[in-house]
């Protein structure tokens, strides 16, 4: 059956549902994190992380907000690379799902720098947080391309250093791909469900170009990398 990708899907995942909660939503979460280590999704972001931060004092302190969350495994990864090399990070977590929050608190309760919050970020009250560094990883696919406008037109006005977003490629291979790792890994049925939308909802780099344009950032880079990502880092 032909897969069609000319244009982003509207199509619904199940974990949209921010009342979504229990041991399935958690396999998926555990997942979703353990596919990105393997794939490399994690590293990406650390690495946009990395290029912002590459003229800064290590004494000061740089905060980090990551929206949509997940079970915190980004926000641990920077956490650890913080450790090893003496950087001052202050780590917060936002997600609109309670149960999700819920369980993110759990594997990091030892981590003293890392906090969550549930919060929508569509609320008055996410758009007041200030951050030195906004992290967008696997979640900006999941807005209409309005909203997608708003979000980075948001993130550029509240954040002092930059933003990084790491998301998915819009392609058949990708889409054939992963029916390969629903199998290998065995994924649930919330997980390979969310996982084919999820790229159907991903992008074309033109597409991110065109939201690029929105902004008037000194420097961006959009740039494909493996498996089936764009890295996006925006300097202030």
């Amino acid at each position: 059956m032909p897969i069609q990708t000319k244009f982003r899907t509207e199509a619904d995942e199940i974990m949209d549902d921010f009342e979504l909660k229990g041991s399935e939503l958690r396999e998926a979460l555990d997942k979703i994190a353990r596919i990105n280590q393997l794939l490399g999704g994690n590293k990406l972001t650390l690495q946009g992380v990395q290029k912002l931060i590459q003229h800064n004092n290590n004494q000061d302190k740089i905060l980090i907000v990551d929206v949509g969350c997940g079970n915190g495994d980004m926000l641990r990864t920077l956490a650890n690379f913080a450790s090893r090399n003496n950087l001052n990070f202050e780590l917060i977590g936002v997600d609109a799902n309670s149960f999700t929050i819920d369980y993110a608190k759990k594997l990091s309760i030892k981590y003293p720098t890392i906090h969550y919050q549930c919060l929508d970020i569509f609320s008055e009250a996410f758009s007041k947080l200030n951050y030195d560094i906004v992290l967008c990883t696997l979640t900006l696919h999941h807005f209409k391309n309005e909203e997608i406008n708003y979000l980075i037109k948001l993130f550029f006005q509240q954040s002092k250093v930059g933003i990084v977003i790491n998301d998915l490629h819009r392609s058949t291979i990708a889409y054939r791909l992963f029916q390969m790792v629903c199998f290998v890994f065995k994924l649930n049925k919330m997980s390979k469900n969310d996982g084919l939308i999820s790229i159907l909802r991903g992008f074309k780099k033109s597409e991110l170009v065109a939201f690029s344009r929105k902004i008037n950032a000194s420097k961006q880079t959009i740039q494909w990398k493996w498996a089936f990502r764009f890295q996006w880092i925006i300097w202030k």
